[in-house]
């Protein structure tokens, strides 16, 4: 609705004014002040006067409202216009943020694959190197590796497999050549020295980065977390992973070549030494198996220290063999441990050991002295059919759960002084738990006190049959 021009409005008011005029002079004319109908007449004129007067005001009212009306449609014009400028230049914003966000995942994008074609180019130069057949390109191969892997964690353990996989290749430890070796024997000897350096450092890389560092709430910067070693059937020579904490490690089959550290070693995953040989000493003081672990038919030529480990998972030492002293004092076997078939040709020590789980040491081999001093055994503790060859100490030991010695033979002295031995002796099946075995076990020397009451007469060997003679003559 368009408002009424200035010239519209100007002939309606000349009109009216007209008609207005034009009616008064009629009305005037007809009016005889002498007459008997002047007052009828006059009263004519001033309604016809009012009715005009009130056409009048009716017709400014008219022009206000259209006035008040092109006003209000003039503001409604002009907040829809504003609006349409607003939503105009929303859409210029929202295109240009659409074309920003594009922008950046676009840079984003290539910044990544330029990245990735980066430590592609490292990562194959460096694979490279490692197949060089010159020892110090190798060497350079392997520390490239640990640059690319401590600048990116997203590839640690595809690095520190590839490490894994290089220590794994066949390998054969040099020996000194003899006085009158030729120029080939010299030059593979040499090489065997040079590629024992980058096995080497290729450990230690690995030990480095394996230590979490002084305290677990604030980790060294090069300890690389969660990872896993598998180094089955891999050659290793004077392996130190003391303090290192390892998630699932892989060590079957691995032969370790002098000493093997492990002392205070963390293994969050399960832990695999089986058939591994330990052609030194192999010290795993303090360490800690979250996991299983698993040593069964491993070969201990040295020493192998177990004093103070903790095994949270099953042990399975089944069969493994213990050519040196072996010792698990104060060790803590929280699941089973398994001994079964093992043998023991040095000194065994498992005093102040706790076996929370089942201990079973069926048939196993104590060639040297064995001691329990002060074992606790809270589950079954089954030594079915072992031979004890030297002394065999268990003295304070606590059995809670049964005691079996089924069979059993104690060549040498066998102490169980304050032995806690259950008093229940074994019968048959129907025997309540816990109970005491010693059914079928021969003691070469006297009977121990503390276990006559399970021990038949022809059980006891020559010393105690003499004891018995001469305490009766």
């Amino acid at each position: 609705m368009k408002p009424p021009s200035t010239r519209a409005v100007a002939a309606t008011v000349g009109g009216v004014v007209v008609v207005i005029g034009g009616l008064l002079t009629l009305l005037w004319s007809l009016v005889d002040g002498g007459s008997p109908q002047a007052p009828t007449q006059l009263e004519l004129v001033r309604i016809g006067l009012t009715v005009l007067l009130g056409t009048g005001g009716l017709f400014g009212l008219y022009l206000a409202w259209r006035r008040q009306r092109s006003t209000e449609i003039g503001l409604a014009q002009k907040q829809q216009d504003q609006a349409d400028v607003a939503r105009a230049y929303e859409l210029q914003r929202e295109s240009f943020e659409t074309t920003r966000l594009h922008q950046e995942r676009v840079a984003a994008a290539t910044e990544r694959d330029a990245e990735a074609r980066r430590i592609t180019d490292l990562y194959t130069k460096a694979a490279d190197q490692l197949g060089s057949d010159k020892a110090p390109v190798r060497l350079a191969g392997v520390y490239a590796l640990e640059r690319l892997a401590q600048d990116h964690s997203e590839q640690r353990q595809t690095i520190v497999n590839v490490l894994c996989a290089y220590l794994r290749m066949p390998y054969t430890i040099p020996t000194d050549p003899p006085e009158n070796a030729d120029t080939e024997q010299r030059a593979e000897h040499r090489e065997l020295v040079q590629e024992r350096e980058v096995r080497l450092a290729a450990q230690r890389i690995l030990a480095h980065h394996l230590r979490p560092g002084p305290g677990p709430d604030n980790p060294a910067t090069t300890f690389w977390a969660d990872t896993d070693l598998d180094l089955t059937g891999a050659t290793l020579v004077n392996l130190d992973l003391t303090d290192c904490t390892i998630g699932t490690a892989r060590f079957r089959g691995a032969t370790f070549t002098g000493a093997a550290l492990f002392d205070g070693a963390t293994f969050t995953g399960n832990a695999s030494f089986h058939e591994a040989a330990f052609t030194g000493d192999a010290l795993f003081d303090g360490a800690t198996f979250t996991g299983n672990a698993l040593f069964d038919r491993a070969t201990f030529t040295g020493a192998a220290w177990f004093d103070g480990a903790t095994f949270t998972g099953a042990a399975f030492f089944d069969g493994a063999t213990f050519t040196g002293n072996a010792s698990f004092h104060e060790a803590a076997f929280t699941g089973a441990a398994f001994f079964d078939g093992a043998t023991f040709t040095g000194a065994a020590w498992f005093d102040g050991a706790a076996f929370t789980g089942d201990a079973l040491f069926h048939e196993a081999a104590f060639t040297g002295n064995a001691s329990f001093r002060k074992a606790a055994f809270t589950g079954n503790a089954s030594f079915r059919k072992a031979a004890f060859t030297g002394a065999a100490w268990f003295d304070g030991a606590t059995f809670t759960g049964n005691a079996s010695f089924h069979e059993a033979a104690f060549t040498g002295h066998a102490v169980f002084d304050k032995a806690g031995l259950p008093e229940t002796r074994y019968v048959d099946d129907e025997t309540p738990s816990p109970w005491t075995d010693f059914s079928g076990a021969r003691f070469e020397k006297r009977v121990p006190p503390e276990v006559e009451q399970f021990v038949s007469p022809s059980s006891a060997g020559p010393e105690s049959s003499g004891e018995r003679e001469g305490g009766t003559g």
